[in-house]
């Protein structure tokens, strides 16, 4: 039976932990980790449940009590060693630790959405970085504020409703996305390290079962890439856009999380003065004007 997509939910502290454990179990070959594969053919993708306890050095009881998400402490020395014998990269095991203090200080209460409201002095700031494409966005990727090239930049997003933008959600169920990055599927891939990395500490935050859920349904992509359960990726700093407005722009981002705002954070893209993808960057941000921030007009009225 295909193993059926799930979606970060209110299903118990361990359940997350669970998944990630067998998500990468099932992915590590018996070769990688210096076991011999007899001539049979293995029913079990990736390692076995007994394989991964007898390396890791714990009971098989044990560990098929971790992954069904029915022990919820496991200790340090227990989380260390089957990081070591899932060879996980420093990014990964750290994903492991903090899955486990999530699942030893579960409540069934979610957490609430964070504030979607962004302050006035961050839209002044995002004015003041034009032209250079400036945005911010939440925990969960909705698209809450920009200056006029960065909401220009995801070509077709500005057609959408405000409270339905979403860049994880343009990715994947916009049409426009697929031509307006040639590695697309560079693109997806981190899109979705990012989510799983954020559900895995918040799995019940209603904004990102909601997002995931619906994604999940609606695209059989994000449906496979989310079952994989990645949380470290190849995230590249410079992006190439072939944008329908004003051409390719090769355009370096950086993005950074903002002090008092929880979950929100800014993104930002440059290009070098006098080159052809900052002349690019330049009539992207005069071709859509955008109303002044009300903080700006507030000033005005009070002048």
């Amino acid at each position: 039976m295909a193993h059926e997509p799930t979606t970060p939910g209110n299903e118990g502290g361990g359940t997350e932990l669970g998944r990630f454990l067998r998500a990468r179990r099932t992915r590590t070959r018996p070769e990688q980790v210096g076991l011999a594969i007899g001539a049979g053919l293995r029913r079990t993708p990736g390692l076995r449940r007994e394989e991964l306890a007898t390396l890791a050095g714990i009971s098989i009881d044990y560990y098929v009590r971790l992954e069904r998400g029915k022990e919820t402490r496991p200790s340090p020395a227990v989380l260390d060693a089957l990081a070591r014998a899932l060879r996980l990269d420093d990014q990964e095991h750290q994903h492991l630790r903090d899955l486990a203090v999530h699942a030893a200080r579960y409540a069934p209460e979610p957490p609430p959405p964070p504030s979607r409201t962004v302050r006035p002095h961050l839209k002044l700031l995002l004015e003041t970085m034009r032209p250079n494409p400036a945005y911010i966005v939440s925990r969960s990727m909705d698209f809450l504020a920009s200056n006029p090239g960065g909401l220009a930049l995801y070509a077709g997003l500005a057609d959408w409703p405000v409270k339905q933008r979403n860049l994880a959600r343009y990715l994947f169920l916009h049409p426009t996305s697929r031509e307006l990055f040639p590695d697309w599927d560079r693109q997806v891939r981190a899109c979705v390290v990012r989510l799983r990395a954020t559900a895995g500490t918040i799995p019940d935050a209603p904004d990102l079962t909601s997002l995931v859920g619906e994604l999940l349904v609606k695209s059989p992509d994000f449906a496979r890439l989310w079952e994989r359960y990645e949380v470290t990726g190849d995230k590249p700093a410079r992006k190439t856009f072939h944008h329908p407005q004003v051409g390719t722009m090769n355009l370096t981002g950086q993005s950074m999380f903002l002090d008092g705002t929880p979950g929100q954070r800014l993104g930002v893209y440059t290009a070098e003065p006098g080159t052809p993808d900052h002349d690019a960057m330049v009539l992207l941000d005069m071709a859509t004007p955008m109303a002044a921030p009300p903080s700006q007009d507030a000033h005005r009225r009070q002048a």
